[in-house]
């Protein structure tokens, strides 16, 4: 005569060890909370700028505009340049912006140049 025991067994209702799907799924819900933390802490010290234009003052500067967005109360440095046709460098200036007091803020600055620019821009900014 069958046991249930063997009836069990031989249609597949024996109980299952549940430790490695527990642990399984303790380390999958581990793993996508850390990549959520870490895409929003990178998302929270992100800066972007914007350049808004620039004018050629002399054949020695250039003034150039431009919007630099982070979070308030970060202060923040910039990288500005100065190329010229052939998009050479004839010109830079690390600046440090104050702590922004808006999500978004606008700031001029004038690059000193070695030769006549062409064009003026934002190469980079950082948490300084």
């Amino acid at each position: 005569m069958t046991t249930a025991l063997e009836l069990d067994e031989r249609y597949g209702r024996t109980r299952r060890k549940r430790l490695p799907w527990i642990v399984g799924i303790t380390v999958a819900v581990i793993a996508v909370v850390l990549a959520g933390w870490m895409t929003i802490s990178q998302s929270m010290n992100s800066i972007t700028s914007d350049d808004l234009g620039f004018d050629v003052v002399d054949e020695h500067s250039v003034t150039v505009r431009f919007q630099v967005s982070s979070g308030e109360g970060k202060d923040v440095a910039c990288a500005v340049e100065a190329l010229d046709e052939e998009f050479g460098v004839v010109g830079w200036k690390i600046i440090e912006l104050p702590r922004l007091e808006s999500h978004r803020q606008e700031f001029t600055t004038t690059v000193p140049t070695v030769a006549e620019a062409t064009t003026g821009l934002v190469n980079a900014c950082w948490v300084a």
